[in-house]
């Protein structure tokens, strides 16, 4: 049987091992093709452990099968605060929703909206008016992109979220096959909570 629960302070240290793994296995697909390694992976999920952020997780038994993490913006403000520079929401007032991961079986079941639903309900619950993400810009021609892919774009719309035009920000990882880390641009998503 899938459960699913939205975890806050000490219950997300409980799951980062857990959450490291599945991030690692699910993130080696299209779009983000990540090579990834547990240390990193420990020291990125830091951050969820910060007041306000939040670990949305579903399990089916006792196997982690999917999570979503959020957490104020002003979390990632190192990383992201330069693509909002010029917007008129200020980063204490955005609450960031990070990523999704779920693995492949478990798809089209509904878990994605219980993901979003949660890292919203948190987000509003900490006054925050606006919720944002960012998804991986890759070209419609990368050699790695797979036969038939389908964006999630429309699943995004219909949870009333639109691209910000021009608010791109950058994040390090190193590629599957790549020997280096290189810069990957992300297109932020927002909506009002």
């Amino acid at each position: 049987m899938i459960r699913t629960a939205c975890l806050t302070g000490d219950a997300v240290a409980a799951v980062l091992d857990d959450l490291a793994r599945l991030r690692i296995a699910v993130f080696r697909d299209w779009p983000y093709l990540y090579d990834g390694d547990l240390d990193y992976e420990r020291d990125y999920l830091r951050a969820y452990q910060s007041p306000g952020a939040v670990v949305v997780a579903a399990w089916d038994g006792s196997r982690m099968i999917g999570a979503a993490t959020g957490a104020p913006m002003e979390d990632h403000a190192g990383d992201f605060a330069a693509a909002f520079a010029n917007r008129p929401e200020r980063l204490d007032q955005i609450f960031y929703c990070a990523e999704s991961v779920l693995l492949p079986e478990y798809r089209g079941q509904g878990l994605g909206h219980a993901f979003f639903d949660g890292r919203e309900a948190q987000g509003r619950a900490l006054g925050r008016r606006y919720g944002a993400f960012c998804s991986v810009i890759r070209p419609s021609d990368h050699p790695l992109r797979p036969a038939g892919y389908r964006p999630l774009d429309g699943f995004w719309r219909k949870r009333g979220y639109a691209p910000l035009p021009g608010v791109i920000a950058s994040f390090d990882w190193k590629d599957m096959g790549e020997a280096e880390t290189t810069r990957k641009p992300l297109q932020f998503w927002m909506k009002t909570l």
